[in-house]
């Protein structure tokens, strides 16, 4: 189907704040990513005071990556490789990584970073999480942080992280969520509308980028809704965790078969 077929289908999906045509979304977050890659981690210690250290510690923690056997794990939308060092550090010498994203200026970054430190248990894939170019089964565990509300079909995302995991294979999320304290959630308005543009244009010479990051936390799904999502997609005991006052969350689920 050519690109003006597409656009004209008249599916539609939000793009921060605005709506826009289905297929323009994953070009214009490329475009996003595309600027921020050389300035990614710096931005996430920034942003938010150093906390996004403890929520991947947490994320790896639920993850256990095993000492003593082999462990697949895939990390989509991971392209600096920031979960995926850890889940390295934190498994036994039977841990590899596959490293997936869409965005090969951040997959640039994350191999640049790793060089020759993980030699055999790392690798470094162009891929979309709407249509992995992965086998079936293949994995033991499944994580996506901070990525998936940036995926114009997030359904489809989630039907191909239940497909290309093990039965008894565990999908992990990390993503921002709702706010759920009094006064923590207008102090997190104020700083996320007027300081994290500040510093994106500052630090990144940026602005845009991270306004776009911030409205994209605004429009992603409650966490009970985007449980119902995952459940959709077929993955079970379907839970999630708050973090920070529910600045982020945790969503967990299982491929039971």
């Amino acid at each position: 189907m050519r690109d003006d077929e597409r656009r004209s289908d008249g599916a539609t999906t939000d793009f921060g704040f605005e709506r826009v045509a289905l297929a323009e979304k994953q070009e214009r977050v490329d475009d996003v990513f595309r600027s921020v890659a050389r300035r990614y981690d710096l931005m996430n210690d920034l942003m938010s005071a150093g906390l996004h250290r403890a929520w991947k510690a947490q994320l790896i923690a639920m993850l256990r990556p095993p000492q003593g056997r082999p462990f697949h794990h895939l990390d989509v939308a991971g392209g600096t490789g920031d979960i995926a060092f850890r889940s390295l550090e934190a498994g036994g010498p039977g841990t590899h990584v596959t490293v997936l994203d869409i965005n090969e200026a951040m997959l640039r970054v994350g191999a640049e970073r790793a060089g020759g430190r993980y030699s055999g248990r790392i690798d470094f894939v162009t891929g979309n999480a709407e249509s992995l170019p992965l086998p079936d089964s293949a994995f033991d565990a499944y994580t996506i942080a901070f990525g998936i509300r940036n995926v114009p079909r997030i359904e489809a995302a989630l039907a191909e992280a239940r497909r290309v995991l093990k039965p008894g294979g565990r999908f992990l999320c990390l993503e921002f969520s709702k706010v759920d304290m009094p006064v923590l959630d207008r102090i997190y308005d104020a700083y996320s509308f007027h300081v994290i543009p500040r510093i994106g244009a500052r630090v990144a010479g940026d602005a845009e980028s991270y306004r776009y990051l911030v409205e994209s936390i605004r429009r992603f799904p409650s966490p009970g809704a985007f449980a119902g999502m995952i459940e959709a997609a077929g993955l079970r005991h379907v839970s999630h965790r708050l973090l920070s006052g529910g600045i982020v969350a945790i969503h967990s689920g299982w491929k039971v078969s």
